[in-house]
């Protein structure tokens, strides 16, 4: 009877079994492991300027350049240079020797640059030598220091609420960098666009300079960064850049060609002229398609028989007045402001060349990397119709001193 009973209850034990078996969770097997995800790739590293030497007899025709037209621009760039700790000890001989030196002839000129200066060709770390040179020019707009129905279209002075704030205070490696903006609570934020500060949303009440007659002529005007506006009783006040407010610049002539009004090769200064003319209602919102927009001061003129008033040109990033067809903007970050720079180009429209020796004395937003420059055309309708047609391949040289190593920028603000 025992036996049977351990029997009975082994059977009755088996069955339990088997249905706990059945009734339990069967294992999931282990996920499969994912394959690992590629490395980002490294962020594209901004193309810079590479110097390569070069000598005098590697310039296209230095021979025949009339050098002597920028010894004028050399001389007040190095007033320029000299005053600056960070480039005085640079220049101090080539400028010194150039405040005795008799220069009144081409060759004149080219002795000294030869004696005073080694030749490095400007390249790119991506190993192009050639590269863009667009125009610029003077302006003449008409204004009026008061509003009226003629004169409605403001040249602002800068903004009050309008911060700068350089980054190296925050972070050493950030040397050279800076940002706009404003307050807004606790924060700083980006300032006004050019749609929201024309829907009268920044603080410039009173900061009009003048009033002029043509909103296509005040936009174009903060593209060239400065001009010379003429008062109704005829006399006339330069206006300079004082400030931007931040915002990346954005090209019209660009917004045009992608909607398919404009092409690329008809994409000029007059074209845009003209298209505003066109479409008058439109022009307000293609303008504020580029939402940079630049704010100006008053320039006082030179006194009589110095040397800005025998330039008699518009003030540069330098500090310096520009020489007419004498005189650059570049990328400070990768071409040394003030640096002499012989360009191997064309004229616009053209196969003539414009091969000549320029001045670095000023800077662009535009004006983005090595083998990259803008033409300073000069004052006039003649100087206007150049530059806004130039858009030209273009080689550059530096002229460096001689005893100063290779090409070294200082550390330019932004």
């Amino acid at each position: 009877m025992k036996n049977h009973n351990m029997t009975v209850l082994r059977r009755v034990t088996l069955i339990a079994s088997l249905a706990l078996a059945a009734c339990a969770t069967p294992p999931v097997p282990p996920a499969p492991t994912p394959p690992p995800r590629p490395a980002p790739a490294p962020a594209a590293q901004p193309v810079r300027a590479v110097y390569l030497p070069a000598t005098f007899d590697d310039l296209p025709g230095w021979r025949d350049d009339a050098v002597d037209h920028a010894w004028l621009a050399f001389r007040a760039g190095c007033r320029a240079l000299l005053a600056n700790p960070a480039t005085a000890a640079t220049w101090q001989r080539p400028c010194t020797d150039a405040a005795t030196a008799t220069v009144d002839s081409p060759a004149a000129a080219r002795a000294f640059f030869e004696a005073h200066f080694s030749v490095w060709r400007v390249t790119g770390s991506d190993g192009r030598d050639t590269g863009i040179v667009t125009g610029y020019y003077e302006p003449l707009l008409k204004g009026s220091r008061t509003p009226t129905p003629a004169f409605r279209h403001p040249l602002y002075a800068p903004p009050d609420d309008l911060l700068t704030v350089d980054l190296a205070s925050l972070y050493p490696e950030l040397a050279g960098k800076r940002v706009r903006g404003r307050v807004d609570g606790k924060k700083v934020v980006p300032y006004w666009t050019r749609a929201e500060i024309d829907a009268g949303m920044a603080p410039l009440a009173g900061k009009a300079l003048l009033y002029v007659d043509d909103p296509v002529d005040a936009f174009f005007l903060e593209i060239q960064g400065s001009g010379r506006v003429q008062l109704p009783d005829g006399t006339v006040q330069r206006v300079g850049y004082a400030d931007q407010n931040g915002q990346p610049f954005r090209s019209v002539a660009r917004v045009l060609i992608d909607r398919g009004e404009l092409t690329a090769d008809k994409a000029s200064m007059q074209a845009i002229r003209a298209w505003g003319r066109a479409h008058p209602d439109e022009l307000p919102a293609l303008l504020a398609e580029n939402p940079s927009y630049v704010f100006f001061r008053d320039v006082p003129p030179p006194a009589p028989g110095s040397l800005d008033a025998k330039i008699d040109g518009p003030f540069g990033t330098l500090g310096v007045p520009l020489a007419a067809r004498r005189t650059i903007a570049v990328d400070a970050r990768n071409v040394p402001l003030g640096a002499p720079v012989f360009i191997d180009t064309t004229r616009p429209l053209s196969d003539e060349p414009l091969q000549r020796l320029v001045l670095a004395q000023d800077t662009g937003g535009a004006i983005r990397g090595p083998v990259r420059a803008d033409f300073f055309w000069g004052f006039g309708p003649d100087a206007a119709r150049d530059a806004g047609r130039m858009k030209q391949d273009v080689r550059m040289w530096v002229l460096w001193p001689a005893d100063a190593g290779v090409p070294a920028v200082a550390t330019p603000g932004t």
